[in-house]
């Protein structure tokens, strides 16, 4: 008799010590999985597909300089978060100035189609320069050494130099206005239709518009356009 009550009793501690070991590891899964509930709760990216939780601007730093961006305007998904980025690349509608629509998986024969149709968007990507020249530096001391002595006037007070062949620019041409201002870098039309770079500096970071070269036959508005979106995006000082 005496043995049996020994070895209930020593079966009761046993269970009584596993009961009290479970116990704590429970609640420490218990508190880890609603910890994990609530982080990725706050990671969770607002851009998903509810269009309606989503921001309509997100505040980016590049270069250390503050940019107020679309969100529907960003072009690569990896870009659509706030805070510090090296670069970000961004597409509007013209002449309204629109976040233009994102890009589609679309097929080759789809691609193909639409390379041909006129392009209705200006594209901008804003990166951090890192103290290299600057734009203007750019146009006043390094493109003069390649262009051709020649200036010939384009449209509507819009003057044209060529770069000239074998220079790293050779195939390009140089376009400058003073009222108002614009320079604009811009390859000539072969198989596909020329585009035009223009260039500008806001603090830690430069600013790359990019449009078509046809545009230039309305270049007042198109440089309108591009000091409208430096001012949304940066603020008067853009």
């Amino acid at each position: 008799m005496t043995f049996l009550s020994t070895a209930q009793h020593i079966a009761r501690s046993s269970r009584g010590r596993s009961h009290g070991h479970l116990l704590p590891v429970l609640l420490g899964g218990t508190i880890a999985v609603g910890a994990i509930a609530v982080v990725a709760y706050l990671l969770w990216p607002t851009w998903g597909a509810d269009g309606s939780s989503a921001p309509v601007r997100l505040p980016v730093s590049i270069g250390g300089t503050l940019f107020n961006v679309p969100a529907a305007a960003i072009r690569m998904k990896i870009q659509r978060h706030s805070g510090p980025q090296e670069r970000i690349d961004l597409s509007f509608s013209y002449p309204s100035l629109e976040p233009a629509d994102a890009p589609k998986h679309v097929s080759a024969d789809a691609v193909a189609e639409e390379a041909v149709q006129p392009i209705d968007r200006i594209f901008l990507s804003i990166a951090a320069h890192h103290d290299t020249l600057a734009p203007d530096a750019l146009v006043h001391t390094i493109y003069p050494r390649y262009l051709d002595q020649a200036s010939t006037p384009a449209a509507d007070g819009l003057a044209l130099r060529a770069f000239r062949d074998g220079t790293p620019y050779s195939g390009e041409d140089l376009f400058a206005a003073d009222a108002p201002s614009l320079t604009a870098r811009c390859s000539r039309d072969r198989k596909t239709p020329g585009m035009c770079l223009n260039e500008r500096r806001i603090d830690g970071a430069d600013l790359t518009f990019r449009f078509p070269r046809s545009w230039l036959a309305q270049w007042r508005d198109v440089a309108d356009a591009m000091d409208r979106l430096a001012v949304q995006l940066h603020g008067p000082g853009g």
